[in-house]
């Protein structure tokens, strides 16, 4: 699922009407001339899985920062290692160009193959991205619990064995704001020199 897709689809899950203009009306006072695109939006939402140390790492862990969510597995051949690398440019870009800004946003990796991907292997595979980027596993109820608040499909495609298969799964990176709030889906699948100027639109 592409990323225009998949914020059609978030539209469409949109709180009433009054809880979207509130939230323009508090854009506009901050200098925001629209709202952004995911405003409202029934997605995100509190946590609590396992970092790379095997230590709990809770949702509320990066209350008052601007948080990029990111689903997909380490043994993906293609598309994940492509998206968090544009991902993690992107936010060191970002954070160049805007020194004050600077560390106010955080790239957490969540996997969705929790069978392989266990706290040492996320760990090694977010590192390689950058020391910025959080990786996160837990229980498969746990990772299933938290694909479903952001509306992620993840399902294990047929064939392979116990140990080498591919998994199924939808595509997006997530800007959530400094309250955990919905804000946009960041074009990952582009380059980060994209991801950064989508940054810099959102995260003051």
């Amino acid at each position: 699922m592409n990323r225009r897709a998949m914020t059609k689809l978030f539209r469409s899950m949109l709180l009433p009407l009054a809880a979207a203009c509130t939230f323009a009306l508090g854009a506009c006072g901050s200098g925001q001339s629209e709202p952004p695109p995911l405003a409202g939006a029934a997605i995100g939402g509190d946590f609590t899985l396992t970092g790379k140390d095997g230590k709990p790492v809770r949702w509320s862990d990066f209350e008052g920062k601007y948080r990029v969510v990111y689903f997909g597995y380490t043994f993906c051949p293609d598309v994940c290692p492509v998206d968090l690398l544009n991902i993690a440019q992107g936010v060191r870009l970002f954070g160049k160009e805007h020194a004050r800004l600077a560390g106010s946003v955080v790239p957490i990796f969540i996997t969705i193959d929790p069978a392989r991907d266990t706290p040492e292997v996320v760990g090694r595979f977010a590192a390689n991205f950058g020391p910025e980027v959080v990786g996160l596993t837990g229980t498969q109820a746990e990772i299933d619990a938290v694909a479903k608040k952001w509306a992620v499909f993840h399902s294990r495609r047929e064939g392979g064995t116990s140990d080498a298969y591919l998994m199924d799964h939808s595509r997006g990176a997530f800007l959530m704001g400094p309250k955990g709030e919905p804000i946009a889906l960041l074009p990952a699948e582009k380059d980060g020199k994209a991801v950064a100027a989508e940054l810099a639109r959102w995260v003051h």
